[in-house]
């Protein structure tokens, strides 16, 4: 899949096949996000990857805006260091992961963020060092998701030119 048609068609996904993704696949998702671009070269992240079932379910009750998690085929821990970049990093990595599992037929979802995460972060054994950006859940979607389908505002509402305000197109 293109880069560009990934970004266009990409959904969150909250119901997962009760299917594993293959160990190539996952550590094609993780590459795409340790190699992603971060500022200085810092790389002020680390990825904690879930695949054990009962660890799963404990990692979706431990979120309240996701147990959906617990029904992934496994979960990538976001963690960031504590230093002003790195959410702004953390999150690059986290769509790079998300854009290449979707790309490859695996859905996905951002759960959580930063401050409504401690529990998560202990049933992990985080550091103090780090904090829990993200926890991604990722799997086969568990039906057909419209691809592409999305409520999005339309240019003319988001974009200027030269200044805010001016039209992008006349």
């Amino acid at each position: 899949m293109e880069v560009f048609d990934a970004i266009r068609t990409v959904l969150a996904v909250r119901a997962f096949e009760d299917k594993p993704v293959p160990d190539e696949l996952v550590d094609r998702i993780l590459e795409a996000g340790r190699l992603t671009a971060s500022a200085m070269n810092k790389q002020p992240w680390h990825f904690v990857v879930v695949k054990d079932r009962d660890r799963i379910a404990r990692l979706g009750s431990s979120l309240r805006s996701g147990p959906y998690v617990s029904s992934a085929a496994f979960a990538v821990a976001v963690a960031v260091e504590r230093s002003p970049l790195a959410i702004s990093d953390g999150s690059r990595a986290i769509q790079d992961m998300i854009l290449t599992a979707w790309s490859e037929g695996v859905g996905s979802n951002w759960v959580g963020f930063s401050g409504m995460l401690d529990e998560a972060g202990r049933t992990l054994k985080l550091p103090d060092d780090l904090e829990l950006l993200a926890v991604i859940p990722f799997g086969y979607p568990a039906k057909q998701v419209g691809k592409g389908n999305k409520q999005r505002r339309s240019s003319a509402d988001v974009v200027s030119l030269e200044a805010f305000g001016t039209p992008y197109r006349a």
